[in-house]
């Protein structure tokens, strides 16, 4: 069975780190392999001559994340009826006219949650997400890891992520700047890179808590953040999934996540992280309040999550689940 997951974007994203992860995942089980550009190199890759001599020549899945790559694919198989069109939907809300036109094409649909299922309108396989459990691994010395970022403190907390305003760091900082001074041995950091207007919003984010919060910007390799953080933050008003919520449970980070639809599915509120009213700053501020004078509660809480990622959370059961969706539709 040969299987291509597409990769049209021209910048690395949440989808991109995904589809890799889920491409190196199906690899030991079938011949899978990964097309386009701004991928690693040690994912498995081929060329656009090698797909189409092989097209004319054996059935095969093209895995579509993107509208774009799901054209491509739909088109594909005009030339060659052996190939079977899957189609991830991972964007959040109300689909447009044009991907649920696209989505209706292919042979087969793939949300991430029930909700995301029911707004598509077409029928749909519901697959989770799954993280790689190990690269996203608690570390042996958190604080350590810490210290070596050079940003002063003992522990720090932060907001891992695209920085934008639906992707709710303004809550953040809203909600964590009057307690930098109440408890001294924190830090507060904002991972992730701002675009256009988001970067003098960022400043002015910064510029809330006197200069203390740190914006660390975009990095390739977010691992050495989250070993090194003790609370991850995830205060997004809206998203499909939200990776950042399984690679900083599986890091061993105690997760403050915003209420979203498919939340409670995951987090145990108390036991395995927080979950607080999506926008309701005054809420995260609590929370954060009676972590950040509790660091043992924080790292009790962060171990139990990366108990449940392990027993749960892992991409090789997604993997298991795409493959036998494959097979499947082969099968057809």
């Amino acid at each position: 069975m040969l299987v291509i997951h597409p990769h049209f974007h021209g910048r690395r994203t949440g989808v991109t780190a995904h589809t890799e992860s889920l491409v190196k995942a199906l690899a030991p089980h079938v011949e899978v392999f990964a097309l386009g550009r701004s991928l690693q190199s040690r994912v498995p890759q081929l060329s656009w001559g090698q797909l189409l001599r092989r097209l004319g020549q054996e059935p095969a899945i093209w895995h579509a994340h993107r509208n774009n790559e799901l054209m491509a694919g739909l088109a594909l198989r005009l030339f060659f009826p052996k190939l079977r069109v899957v189609f991830s939907r991972h964007g959040h809300g109300v689909p447009g006219r044009y991907t649920r036109f696209l989505a209706a094409r292919a042979d087969q649909r793939v949300t991430l949650t029930h909700e995301g299922s029911r707004l598509l309108s077409s029928s749909s396989e519901v697959v989770p997400h799954g993280v790689s459990l190990e690269r996203f691994t608690p570390p042996e010395d958190r604080q350590g890891l810490w210290r070596g970022h050079r940003l002063g403190g003992e522990y720090g907390i932060g907001v891992v992520g695209r920085i934008r305003v639906d992707k709710g760091q303004g809550d953040f900082v809203k909600a964590v700047a009057p307690l930098l001074e109440a408890f001294s041995s924190w830090r507060a950091v904002l991972v992730g890179l701002a675009r256009g207007p988001d970067v003098a919003w960022a400043d002015r984010l910064r510029a809330q808590t006197n200069g203390q919060l740190v914006l660390a910007g975009e990095h390739a390799d977010v691992v050495p953040w989250y070993q090194s953080l003790s609370i991850v933050v995830q205060p997004s008003h809206a998203e499909s999934f939200g990776l950042v919520m399984l690679e900083a449970m599986a890091s061993g980070c105690c997760l403050v996540t915003s209420a979203l639809p498919h939340v409670a599915q995951y987090v145990e509120h108390g036991r395995t992280g927080f979950i607080y009213p999506v926008g309701d700053s005054d809420a995260l501020q609590r929370i954060l309040r009676e972590l950040m004078n509790e660091p043992l509660k924080a790292k009790a809480v962060g171990e139990a999550a990366a108990r449940a990622a392990q027993a749960r959370f892992g991409i090789a059961r997604e993997a298991q689940t795409m493959q036998a969706l494959y097979e499947k539709l082969l099968a057809k």
